[in-house]
């Protein structure tokens, strides 16, 4: 079985809120883009977070747009044996350095995962920085996780507003 490998971190000095999905499903691999999904509720739930429209603009100006307001993106899993997009086929995972990002993040306060295994993952492996930044477990966003209305996971995601409350938007 061929391994996939995630994408590089989306970040900047003046990330705040760092979203760590899993790994990358078979659409967003096949578009090259971060939740690339269409189903996928990621960008309309930022969109509810943020209060900007996201799920209109084209992939790089949405990129900008969660950079301007202090948001980054990456994945707990660098590289791992998957059959499809489902996590629960994730097999032999190799993790990504999270802690060698987030101490290169010096305006980071947040770490917020995008569902339970990344949760999972994300959470043991920052255990020795949980009490230098908040880790939120966050409903996932996946069209797999349909246990949850949208309503209901913007309401738990708009929890993310308390972190960036005290961020104004950059230029961009």
């Amino acid at each position: 079985m061929t391994r996939k490998a995630g994408f590089p971190p989306v970040v900047d000095a003046e990330t705040r809120v760092l979203i760590l999905g899993s790994l990358p499903g078979e659409a967003s691999l096949a578009a090259g883009q971060y939740y690339g999904n269409p189903r996928n509720g990621f960008w309309a739930l930022l969109e509810s977070v943020l209060d900007a429209p996201l799920v209109a603009l084209g992939y790089e100006d949405r990129l900008a747009a969660l950079r301007a307001r202090g948001v980054g993106l990456w994945d707990v899993i660098a590289e791992a044996e998957r059959p499809g997009s489902l996590d629960a086929a994730i097999r032999d995972p190799a993790a990504n350095d999270l802690v060698a990002l987030v101490e290169t993040l010096p305006a980071l306060r947040a770490v917020a995962f995008n569902g339970a295994t990344a949760a999972r993952l994300g959470t043991r492996l920052l255990a020795r920085l949980k009490g230098r930044l908040a880790l939120i477990a966050l409903p996932s966003s996946s069209p797999a996780h349909a246990a949850r209305r949208f309503a209901d996971k913007a309401a738990i995601w708009n929890g993310l507003r308390d972190w960036l409350d005290a961020i104004p938007a950059r230029g961009g």
